[in-house]
């Protein structure tokens, strides 16, 4: 199924591109998340009317989340979790965690702008996290875990 990319998507494509996907990943995810339209004469013509406006916006997010990014850029979070006598932790410190001790600082992080590729932390110590608030926009934090 072709559609028109209407944000740079991750690993699929720029704003404005025409890409082929599953069927499935359009209409369940891309569309409704206004993401993307599908490929049609009619929408590629409202498209070529509306590619400054969404170029604009397009922008617009990205500067925006420069600017958080200058802001979160090394920022240090410190997270006490219960643990054994050799640092290993009874449970583990996960996404949900981590933004919620950013919130106590009071800067926002989302969950979804966490990546923990090699799953949730289970050891004490300190950690350098990667937070993407943009497909163009990364950075790290710290996060250290303390026993309690």
């Amino acid at each position: 199924m072709q559609v028109i990319l209407l944000e740079k998507i991750v690993n699929l494509g720029n704003l404005g591109d025409l890409v082929n996907v599953k069927p499935g990943y359009a209409r369940n995810y891309l569309v409704p998340q206004g993401l993307a339209t599908v490929a049609t004469e009619a929408n590629l013509a409202q498209f070529e009317e509306r590619r400054l406006e969404l170029e604009k916006a397009s922008a617009d997010k990205l500067q925006a989340a420069q600017a958080r990014a200058t802001e979160l850029d090394g920022k240090s979070v410190e997270i006490a979790a219960r643990a054994s006598d050799e640092g290993r932790l009874f449970g583990s410190v996960g996404v949900i965690e981590i933004s919620e001790a950013f919130e106590k600082q009071g800067l926002s992080l989302n969950k979804s702008e966490i990546q923990l590729p090699e799953g949730p932390i289970k050891l004490t110590g300190d950690y350098e996290v990667a937070v993407s608030v943009h497909p163009e926009v990364n950075f790290t934090v710290n996060v250290s875990v303390l026993p309690e």
